[in-house]
């Protein structure tokens, strides 16, 4: 008899691999469930595409996960009587908010509450593992979950609602626990104005904390770029010095001196690229065309520029270093003409 292997996670880690290897494309504006942040530079640091919250193939599992269970709860909310509007009924749209840079979607409007049966209410759908329900249930949604409830009050302001309804359930034992929120206008009128002074912003916010080891710093995605003086990875239209957030919601490229047309193209940036002097730790020496700049790095100056005599922000992002000046590399743009830094 032919023995049956022992099990292995070979499957599992297959799924999780194929999930992390998708490309995610970066939000085009500032979301609604992120103005709640406590942190105003994590907020211009995420809108400028600098850094990304790298997450592995589980954690995307569970997000998909999140997203699937607003399927069940609209259909729970209806079996129970309540009315739920997934839609703009004129547009055939989902409910979305809109002003400027800054926006979001709602997971619905709902009318048939037992509690106020003729109100409506922004619905706002979340799961939580069972320790954060158990703190949700013991606090409320605004002490122990202030991003949703940041979340809520500007998507009330925004349909002109003055209520919401915020569903959450239990990943671990399906239990659910309903809340009704009220609008808190002077509130959600002050997150808007943050995110609007976030996204029209030129210069990067002060970090929430100095302090590397503090709690809501530690295990920040942009932990090694505040505390440890690294610089950003990332070379899209938005990290470039060439590049203004118009407050209208548009994006101005002064190199082209024209309008940038869409997120695809500001994710592909262009060879003109120059680093946004917030986002590297070295000091910038003044530029005399205004369309370069030059970098102290390691004590020398790198040009960056498109020119073959300096580098294009994707060299020096991949290997500071590397462009200093060292002999082989030197030899080898030269012999290779268009070669490029990569690492």
């Amino acid at each position: 008899m032919v023995a049956i292997p022992p099990p292995t996670d070979t499957i599992p880690k297959r799924i999780f691999d194929a999930l992390a290897a998708v490309k995610q494309q970066p939000r085009p504006h500032l979301g609604g469930s992120l103005i709640g942040h406590d942190c105003d530079r994590w907020l211009w640091l995420s809108f400028r595409w600098a850094v990304f919250e790298p997450f592995p193939g589980r954690v995307l599992r569970l997000f998909r996960r999140g997203q699937l269970e607003e399927f069940q709860v609209v259909s729970d909310l209806r079996a129970a009587g309540l009315t739920v509007y997934e839609y703009d009924q004129k547009t055939r749209r989902q409910f979305t908010i809109s002003d400027g840079h800054f926006g979001g979607s709602l997971d619905g409007i709902v009318t048939g509450v037992p509690e106020a049966p003729n109100k409506m209410h922004v619905l706002e759908i979340k799961t939580h593992a069972l320790k954060s329900f158990k703190e949700l249930v013991a606090q409320g949604v605004q002490a122990s979950k202030p991003m949703h409830y940041a979340q809520m009050q500007v998507y009330m302001l925004k349909r002109n609602i003055d209520r919401a309804l915020y569903f959450a359930v239990c990943k671990d034992d399906d239990q659910l626990h309903v809340e009704r929120v009220r609008l808190d206008k002077d509130f959600a009128l002050a997150l808007v104005a943050k995110a609007h002074r976030i996204t029209t912003s030129e210069r990067i916010p002060e970090p929430i904390s100095g302090d590397p080891t503090w709690y809501q710093c530690k295990w920040c995605a942009a932990h090694s770029f505040c505390h440890e003086k690294q610089p950003t990875k990332e070379t899209n239209c938005r990290t470039c010095a060439h590049v203004t957030a118009k407050p209208e919601g548009t994006w101005h490229c002064a190199r082209w001196d024209a309008p940038i047309p869409d997120v695809e193209a500001q994710i592909a940036g262009c060879d003109d690229h120059i680093l946004h002097p917030d986002m590297v730790p070295w000091q910038m020496q003044p530029s005399e065309d205004g369309l370069t700049a030059t970098w102290i790095i390691d004590g020398k100056p790198v040009l960056n520029t498109s020119k073959p005599e300096g580098f294009k922000s994707r060299e020096i992002v991949a290997n500071p270093s590397a462009c200093t000046g060292h002999p082989m590399i030197d030899e080898v743009r030269r012999v290779f003409p268009g070669a490029e830094v990569v690492g």
